[in-house]
């Protein structure tokens, strides 16, 4: 069967490939260490799983708006405008997706013609260029630098904008690296925004997963941005809700029309028992909880970094947010893809190869710390007796 050519231009996430090369091995009796996927293990608060029972046994189990329920898109909206510190948003700009990746799907399908430009973090998430190539856009890496602390040279940003530019795509905190531009970042991306007339997608999937008193800041709130800005967030990472997919973005208003039409042309909607799950995470009886996962957070990721940096040849920067770290793993005379083949099928920890976020991440590792500090100590062990019997 014939198959559509722009299928071709399509990538993937290759955490779920290692997952699958994983689960082979223990199949054949081996232990593995996972470290690859970024799902936090916590359980779902018991509150917002009885939400969602309650809304099924109420009749929440017909279609909805696409864009959302009225009383959900409320409720995303003061919970943003209140993590944000701001009172900005409203119900007619919220965009309630299943899951994130419709998010950006949708606002570059919006947005974006072919032949046009997206610059977007490299290292970064997959999909961010998957979807660029897809919609016939040219993507323009922007480098990530170990340096910097994972943030992007705001003047490298500025020498990548052309007249064909039309969308850059922030990540803070950011995945892989687990780094947070700072405010003056922001503050600069704003103002080459402004002047060149660019859209900013913002991924902040991550925005209450921060270390070390760092606060999450938006790039909405600096002057002209809340209008060209498409926010993207979701309760997946916060709330430890990855497999119910409930994301959701914020957006103008005209843009939120174009994006809850596609909705109706791809999903329809988003499923009403989720959405009044999500209220209920949004609430001040889920919300403390969400501090004890970032706590628990910061203390694996405490462990991996000490841990890491014990191991001769590898050298691991203290991420500031998300649960990530990305190590430097040039030490050890390997590229990223042996050195991750080498500790799953030598150490049998699982984790992912950097170059697959892009050719910036050649030289590093990601390993995901949102698992049990038993199984990180055990993965740092098994690490170290490996590369020191190499």
């Amino acid at each position: 069967m014939h198959i559509a050519e722009r299928i071709s231009r399509l990538g993937t996430e290759t955490a779920f490939e290692v997952l699958v090369r994983a689960r082979a091995l223990e199949a054949q009796g081996k232990n593995i260490v996972h470290l690859e996927i970024g799902e936090p293990d916590f359980d779902t608060p018991a509150n917002i799983i009885t939400a969602a029972k309650d809304a099924l046994d109420n009749g929440y189990t017909h279609y909805t708006p696409s864009a959302g329920l009225p009383a959900a898109r409320e409720a995303i909206a003061d919970y943003i405008n209140k993590t944000r510190g701001y009172d900005m948003y409203n119900a007619n700009e919220i965009i309630i997706t299943p899951g994130g990746k419709p998010i950006m799907f949708y606002g570059l399908m919006a947005t974006v013609d072919p032949g046009d430009e997206v610059i977007y973090p490299n290292p970064g998430f997959p999909i961010y260029e998957s979807m660029i190539n897809f919609l016939g856009a040219k993507p323009v890496p922007l480098p990530l630098r170990e340096e910097k602390e994972f943030r992007f040279d705001v003047a490298d940003l500025e020498a990548r904008i052309t007249a064909k530019t039309r969308i850059v795509i922030i990540n803070t905190p950011q995945n892989p690296t687990g780094g947070i531009l700072t405010d003056d970042d922001l503050r600069q991306i704003a103002e080459l925004a402004v002047k060149h007339d660019l859209i900013v997608l913002s991924d902040e999937i991550y925005s209450q997963i921060t270390y070390d008193g760092f606060k999450h800041d938006t790039i909405t709130r600096y002057p002209g941005m809340k209008e060209r800005t498409i926010l993207l967030d979701g309760f997946s990472k916060t709330f430890a809700m990855t497999g119910w997919r409930l994301g959701y973005g914020a957006m103008p208003e005209d843009i939120a029309k174009v994006v809850a039409k596609l909705q109706t042309n791809s999903v329809s909607c988003t499923a009403a028992f989720n959405q009044m799950a999500g209220i209920e995470a949004l609430s001040d009886r889920t919300l403390p909880r969400v501090g004890e996962f970032v706590e628990e957070f910061r203390r694996r990721r405490d462990i991996i970094v000490a841990g890491l940096n014990s191991i001769p040849g590898i050298r691991c920067h203290s991420p500031k947010g998300a649960f990530y770290v990305f190590p430097n793993i040039t030490g050890t005379g390997m590229t990223s893809q042996q050195c991750a083949d080498f500790f799953l099928y030598e150490a049998g920890v699982a984790c992912l190869n950097g170059a697959t976020f892009g050719a910036h991440g050649e030289g590093f590792i990601r390993f995901s710390y949102a698992n049990s500090i038993e199984n990180i100590q055990e993965a740092i062990r098994r690490i170290s007796v490996a590369l020191a019997s190499r």
